[in-house]
């Protein structure tokens, strides 16, 4: 198939795009390298099945040049990220993850495209059920990423209504691994890794018993991917995580063994802040056949094996 992976120099994305060019499809990769990096997927530059374009999902004329390739698929990841940005500018955030989004899926509807649209987890209410969030779970935008990842979701739900565009939300859990960037936009199990490999103290944000579902990248990709080759969750919001989550003191000794080597420091955002995150993803089992496969054990030692050889220490 000829698909298109936006976002796709993106932490996530380069997983994705790995997965697609091994299933043999032809892939076409768009974005504007503002988060993404393009040495995230220099390895698949002499891969004739793939394609790179450096463009924006917001430029209307970029978007109809491409999708004259007749796509099967669009993968949307691309997206501005990071909570504390989309608070200090919600605009940048808006326009980009509920306007882009929107331009992305007129051409799907134009040209009879499959959208999987990139949501998050950082939708959900807080949630203290021990059988996790599962996708009833009541949704609370804390922040405006969140707010426009909920608007977005609602603009590609509309189009498998409205116009019987195959679509599907997903909503992956706190993914991690390697590739993922170490810096403060990072995630969490990346800086802490980091930190520990420089000899620095690792810091916590407020009391540190918030929990995480992480989820290891390739465990993700594979969710990604599979909800873009069936038709069974055409119209769904699917979770995807590990299902076990872990307190963020238990995280910080779990990677860096001596408990002096932990600071607790003031939260950047606390009304942002979701409390507790444990990922149901029996949806994702019944209709993809999927479920984790790496232990935050095995995907923490794959990551800081990554980080020690990638010279980012």
């Amino acid at each position: 198939m000829n698909v298109l992976v936006t976002g796709g120099a993106g932490f996530i994305g380069r997983w994705v795009v790995k997965r697609l060019l091994e299933d043999g499809h032809q892939v076409w990769v768009l974005d504007d390298l503002s988060n993404g990096r393009y040495e995230n997927i220099a390895e698949f530059k002499e891969n004739p099945n793939f394609s790179f374009v450096r463009g924006d999902i917001k430029d209307e004329s970029t978007l109809e040049l491409l999708f004259a390739n007749r796509f099967a698929i669009c993968y949307h990841l691309g997206a501005s990220i990071n909570v504390q940005d989309s608070i200090d500018d919600p605009r940048t955030t808006f326009f980009n993850d509920t306007v882009g989004t929107f331009n992305v899926l007129e051409q799907c509807r134009k040209h009879k495209v499959k959208m999987v649209f990139m949501s998050t987890c950082m939708v959900y209410d807080r949630c203290m059920d021990e059988k996790g969030i599962t996708e009833e779970h009541p949704v609370k935008p804390a922040s405006p990423y969140a707010g426009s990842k909920l608007a977005g979701e609602n603009m590609v739900l509309s189009y498998f209504y409205a116009y019987g565009l195959p679509t599907v939300v997903i909503r992956p859990f706190n993914t991690y691994g390697p590739f993922q960037k170490t810096g403060g936009e990072g995630g969490v199990v990346a800086i802490f890794l980091k930190r520990k490999l420089n000899g620095e103290k690792l810091h916590i944000y407020g009391d540190g018993t918030q929990t995480r579902d992480l989820l290891y990248v390739e465990d993700c990709a594979r969710f990604v991917v599979k909800a873009g080759y069936s038709s069974a969750v055409d119209g769904q919001i699917v979770n995807a995580g590990l299902g076990r989550d872990i307190s963020i003191n238990d995280l910080a000794k779990l990677i860096v063994g001596d408990s002096s080597r932990i600071q607790h420091v003031a939260h950047i955002h606390p009304q942002s802040e979701i409390q507790k995150l444990l990922c149901n993803y029996k949806k994702a089992t019944e209709l993809l056949g999927w479920k984790p496969e790496v232990s935050i054990e095995e995907g923490i030692r794959r990551t800081e094996e990554w980080i020690s050889t990638s010279n980012l220490i």
